[in-house]
């Protein structure tokens, strides 16, 4: 037992018997840092725009830089996706070795989600701060698939975001009747062949605005990026003979700056280049993402009963009874159909 003394005049006793302060301190593994959950409010934080993701590290624009950084530990469980405005600290240089870090991200205005399958309803961010998709589909060599661009538009009008159609090898089939299944919903094409791009047209649409693509593998996604921005580089590929299938070529997003010569303004946008998919799940939009794309019928469809499906078969629906009295016309009639199509 060790012993302390007191002072001069008092005699010695026992150090444990009467030290208050004697209690054994376990030590902090963590260092001598208290425990807080009180975060940096990083004042000092620069924005910039995510353009690039690979393996746990995110090129971002600063000021017209590339900033590589990687996510802080309280962001482990965000998604961090292209196009996200992120907040950023540490060295923001962007000189090579260098590596900022990623403390926040901006309220994103628009997000573009996919799930596995419809049976899925966990969502995966794809995309965010998009304004437009456009869809690049071919007439011939792979078919053209109806049902996929019917989930491309689906996804869209949740988003909240433009959709736009491109028609590719139109030379080899006649893309009409495929189109004649989304006249009614006034979607902007856009037709190509081979040696007649319309670049001029779809610059004008892009200037000042962020563009995401979407498409089939196989069916030029890639080739029009390159036409569009020809130092990106993105590989293209070929249609398999036998299955009609196209072969993955890009394997990640990105974000491409494409210049818009001659668009109005001179203003540059934004090209998002996505990976080729063969299946688009929808497991996580409701009914209701469906039915903002349709304003256009909004005032008919609030006449419905309560709990319409506004499918086909649902008893007393007023989009049919519009159809039979004349308030829709031909026109509208093929809308209804287009709005049927997709909530089924």
């Amino acid at each position: 037992m060790s012993w302390l003394p007191l002072d001069d005049e008092d005699e010695d006793v026992p150090y444990g018997e009467y030290a208050d302060h004697a209690v054994r301190q376990r030590p902090n593994p963590k260092g001598n840092r208290p425990r807080t959950k009180r975060r940096p409010e990083h004042a000092d934080a620069v924005i910039g725009m995510v353009t690039e993701v690979d393996r746990g590290r995110y090129t971002c624009l600063v000021e017209e830089r590339e900033v590589l950084a990687a996510r802080a530990r309280e962001l482990r469980n965000t998604p961090i996706v292209i196009g996200d405005r992120v907040q950023l600290v540490g060295d923001v240089s962007g000189e090579e070795g260098s590596l900022a870090r990623i403390v926040g991200i901006e309220e994103r205005r628009t997000v573009l989600r996919r799930s596995a399958d419809d049976s899925d309803r966990l969502e995966r961010v794809m995309v965010a701060n998009a304004d437009q998709m456009l869809i690049v589909v071919a007439a011939a060599n792979p078919e053209p698939r109806v049902r996929l661009v019917d989930r491309y538009l689906v996804a869209a009008y949740d988003a909240g975001i433009r959709p736009l159609i491109c028609v590719t090898k139109v030379d080899l089939a006649d893309p009409e009747p495929f189109l004649a299944h989304f006249a009614a919903l006034e979607v902007p094409v856009f037709r190509s062949r081979p040696d007649a791009w319309p670049l001029a047209e779809i610059r004008e649409a892009l200037a000042g605005r962020t563009t995401v693509f979407v498409g089939h593998s196989g069916v030029g996604k890639s080739t029009l990026i390159n036409e569009l921005v020809p130092e990106a580089d993105r590989a293209t590929g070929h249609v398999n003979e036998v299955t009609g299938r196209g072969r993955h070529t890009s394997s990640s997003s990105i974000a491409l700056r494409a210049a818009t010569h001659g668009a109005a303004g001179g203003a540059s946008g934004w090209v998002i280049d996505t990976p080729g998919v063969r299946s688009f799940g929808l497991g996580h939009v409701t009914s209701d993402g469906i039915l903002r794309g349709f304003t256009d019928l909004a005032e008919i469809i609030d006449d419905c009963p309560r709990g319409c499906t506004h499918a086909a078969d649902a008893p007393d629906c007023e989009l049919d009874a519009a159809i039979a009295d004349g308030r829709l016309d031909a026109a509208g009639a093929l809308r209804v159909d287009s709005l049927r199509r997709l909530l089924k």
